[in-house]
């Protein structure tokens, strides 16, 4: 559980702090946000819930330190089956939740940005199960596109 001056640290540090225009402040303006813990090895670890009665990700918005491997744990505490589907460096991570059902999703995000997440059965999206992974850093120089520097919300 995050508490409120971390989660006010957080949110600044993803800037979220403040009104903006960004597609992440206006779709995951509610929810909470959280940050993955790291391991020894460099692996960053949460916990990812469906809360009952609540169609939500719990976090909301999952924020990584840096880009690497991320494993998730899922649990769906709902009356309701749902899904999660999750990106992993240009493949997709799928993995099937029955109510009361508990399973585990080990993505690789090596760059910074943002990584959407959902649960794309029936009307799980529109309702509201839709979350955010923001991987923090910076963009390598090789990466980089050729054009000027872009405003940041």
């Amino acid at each position: 559980m995050t508490t409120a001056e971390e989660r006010t640290d957080l949110l600044n540090e993803v800037g979220l702090d403040t009104q903006n225009r960004a597609t992440l402040g206006r779709v995951l303006g509610t929810g909470n946000v959280a940050r993955a813990t790291e391991r020894a090895d460099g692996t960053m670890e949460a916990t990812i819930r469906i809360n009952p009665d609540e169609i939500a990700w719990d976090p909301s918005i999952l924020v990584l330190p840096h880009g690497g491997d991320v494993e998730l744990t899922l649990f769906n505490d709902d009356l309701n089956t749902h899904c999660a589907l999750f990106p992993s460096n240009g493949d997709k991570k799928f993995i099937w939740m029955v109510n009361h059902s508990k399973g585990k999703a080990r993505l690789n995000l090596d760059g910074p940005g943002y990584y959407w997440f959902s649960s794309p059965t029936g009307n799980d999206e529109g309702r509201g199960l839709t979350g955010a992974i923001v991987v923090l850093g910076e963009v390598p120089p090789e990466a980089r596109l050729d054009r000027p520097d872009q405003p940041r919300p």
